[in-house]
């Protein structure tokens, strides 16, 4: 009697994988991966088109000659006074309309808050200022100038029935004071959109807890909200900073003489029949923003990345 045969390790046949060679994923993954991509094509080539392009222009052009050449003529010439001038007026009147906005705008965003999430009070204000804060351009500069230019409805009607003339200092609306007016109309808005996240972050019961623990309203806001919110506000009033320096077609429309501000300066560059070969020149104080720009949203990303830590 023979016994069995018992069948060796070599014999024994490892499973095989179907549907992947030498480690490859699979080729339905393939294709999806290739259609994620194609899904997200779009938004390359629109900021490619965009932002890549014309920045890698402005950087080009701001270290070449009239004649091609690279030079550091034009980064040389932004020392000159009145473009150091135009600087130093744009960045205060950012800054102006950027304090103003956020104080104003925190303000409106707390009384939207308290009023309810669901309420219709704050359905019309923040519709109001999802409009109101891209309302900007030619269409913002002419509802001025009627409304309080030299012969606006109501420059007028104060001058005729109360004697009282707005414009006896000088046409201050035309100039870098008029600026911070307009220039502050879209900015409140614009913080009551973005400082309405964090206001809606603070939780009801730390107030009710202070309050259980003696404290009072001035020390809530000054050891509790306050310095959650500290973060959320300094991100939002930089963000409305680099919102007003970036600004041109209000000022463009607004301002019909003179350059106060940097962007008109890089108009006039562009666009000057007098002073002719001063593009590039316009490309370098076209870069000395980018520069200002970047380093805000820089700081801006800090800030948001510390207030989502408790916003979360």
């Amino acid at each position: 009697m023979t016994a069995p045969t018992t069948g060796t390790l070599d014999q024994v046949k490892a499973p095989t994988t179907t549907g992947v060679r030498g480690g490859r994923r699979p080729s339905w993954r393939r294709r999806w991966l290739r259609r994620d991509l194609l899904g997200v094509l779009p938004f390359f080539v629109f900021v490619a088109i965009f932002l890549f392009i014309p920045t890698l222009v402005v950087i080009i052009g701001a270290f070449a000659g009239d004649d091609g050449r690279p030079t550091l003529d034009n980064i040389s010439a932004l020392a000159d006074g009145y473009i150091v001038d135009a600087f130093v007026r744009s960045i205060t009147l950012s800054a102006v309309t950027a304090v103003l906005g956020a104080a104003i705008g925190a303000l409106v965003g707390y009384a939207v808050v308290t009023a309810g999430p669901d309420s219709l009070v704050r359905r019309i204000v923040t519709s109001a200022c999802g409009v109101l804060a891209q309302f900007g351009g030619v269409t913002l500069a002419f509802a001025f100038i009627a409304t309080i230019g030299l012969s606006g409805f109501v420059t007028v009607f104060l001058h005729d029935h109360l004697g009282i003339d707005i414009f006896a200092g000088g046409v201050w609306l035309f100039d870098l004071p008029g600026l911070v007016l307009v220039y502050t109309y879209f900015q409140i808005p614009l913080m009551v959109i973005v400082f309405l996240p964090a206001l809606d972050g603070i939780r009801p019961q730390w107030r009710d807890a202070t309050e259980s623990l003696g404290g009072s309203t001035w020390y809530y806001w000054r050891h509790v909200a306050g310095p959650l919110l500290a973060p959320a506000f300094l991100g939002s009033t930089l963000l409305l900073f680099a919102n007003a320096f970036s600004a041109y077609a209000t000022a463009a429309a607004l301002v019909s003489q003179g350059s106060p501000i940097v962007p008109l300066q890089i108009r006039s560059a562009l666009t000057s029949e007098v002073l002719l070969g001063r593009e590039n020149l316009g490309k370098a104080m076209a870069l000395g923003m980018v520069v200002v720009v970047a380093l805000v949203m820089w700081l801006y990303g800090l800030l948001q990345r510390r207030t989502t830590r408790w916003l979360d």
